[in-house]
């Protein structure tokens, strides 16, 4: 018999439509995947070496726990030449993915009980980690005409004195937003006033467009001691393969969140965390390069995604997703994103996520991080199974 815990976990929305696609891969289909949340580019070749480097060199042990120091102060210097966050090596535990860092944290703060705002539509392992804890999840839904955001009175509002934590993703996954300076000011002002812990999920932070300036919760000095920030290299740096995540915070909660990872993967992988080592403190420049090629991905996804009749989308700001309203499409046969998700799979031959899975039914994400003539097939596919059901 499963634990009860284990039974009231949801299966990945991305887990579930990446499974099918590889299937009717394997059988010889020509499927185009824009369903997951990964870079198409491979590892840049300096991370690459630097791994062989360590293998080389026998960096095949145990490291200490929190990971090795030389990495947690290359990620310091990153943070603060990056986003001006200041923290000291002592302040940041490395570890087997930012899942794995986030999963840390919420063990290390939440108990049975406790409340965690969480605004949607969200990443399905937040609410899921959230739950695994014995945290009771406040949803904060947010709408389409207000770019998927909430605000200062629906904060206020939603705070009780059982709310231990609010996650709060930036940018958003799935839909792409980012908060500009001034709605974060609106919200940390808010958050002053309450004694809880702010638990940032910025793994998508240097990912954003049209020379948006990005500013971290962890730079606000009014709740700093109150922040946990969340990042890692697989996004930015192409490596979500290498499982290497970093939380940082007050120094009495990082050290709680080591405690929790020596009890279950203790460090992450040695030769992984030199490699880590050699993206953020390496050359920069394949960053820029994988920005601009999104960005033209983006504009070419929005054209796309506008010129279908219907359909509406708020303009994503970052990361890597183009959210789409298409509940217009759906009838007796497909009522929902789900069976929608699944006729454009199993006639279009492309995968993408229902919004169901990010708790935002009528809505599919669908992410650029393809080739342009995988997205220009894709867009073609899409568009032409559309109107056949408009018949």
């Amino acid at each position: 018999m499963l634990s009860a815990r284990a039974a009231r976990l949801k299966e990945s929305a991305t887990l579930k439509v990446f499974g099918a696609a590889k299937r009717m891969i394997a059988e010889g289909i020509d499927v185009i995947n824009l369903s997951m949340g990964e870079p198409d580019y491979n590892t840049p070749e300096h991370i690459k070496e630097a791994a062989i480097q360590a293998i080389k060199a026998n960096h095949t042990h145990y490291t200490v726990n929190r990971g090795i120091l030389p990495l947690r102060e290359a990620v310091a210097k990153r943070l603060k030449e990056d986003f001006n966050a200041d923290y000291t090596p002592e302040q940041i535990l490395v570890s087997s993915g930012a899942k794995q860092s986030l999963f840390n944290t919420i063990m290390a703060l939440v108990d049975e009980g406790d409340e965690v705002l969480l605004p949607y539509p969200a990443w399905p392992t937040h609410p899921e980690a959230i739950g695994l804890a014995g945290g009771k999840v406040v949803a904060l839904r947010t709408r389409e005409k207000d770019d998927f955001k909430i605000n200062a009175r629906q904060l206020e509002e939603a705070i009780t004195p059982k709310t231990k934590m609010i996650l709060f993703s930036n940018p958003i996954n799935p839909t792409g937003m980012v908060y500009s300076e001034d709605e974060l000011t609106a919200l940390v002002d808010v958050l002053k006033k309450h004694n809880i812990f702010i638990l940032a999920d910025e793994i998508y932070a240097r990912m954003c467009y049209d020379g948006f300036k990005f500013r971290s919760l962890a730079t606000f000095p009014e709740i700093k001691e109150r922040v946990i920030l969340v990042q890692g290299v697989s996004k930015a740096y192409a490596m979500t393969g290498w499982r290497i995540g970093f939380s940082c915070g007050p120094q009495a909660v990082i050290k709680a969140a080591d405690k929790i990872q020596g009890h279950s993967t203790s460090n992450a992988s040695s030769i992984a965390q030199y490699a880590a080592l050699a993206a953020v403190s390496g050359p920069q420049d394949s960053l820029d390069e994988m920005l601009a090629t999104y960005t033209k991905r983006r504009k070419y996804i929005m054209e796309r995604f506008s010129a279908m009749p219907g359909i509406s989308f708020a303009v994503p700001r970052g990361a890597f997703y183009l959210f789409p309203n298409v509940s217009a499409y759906f009838n007796e046969q497909y009522p929902d994103s789900t069976a929608l998700a699944m006729y454009l799979l199993e006639k279009a031959h492309v995968a993408v996520v229902p919004g169901v899975g990010f708790g935002q039914e009528g809505y599919l994400r669908l992410s650029y991080a393809a080739s342009m003539e995988q997205l220009a097939a894709a867009c073609d596919r899409i568009e032409k199974a559309l109107k056949e059901l408009k018949g």
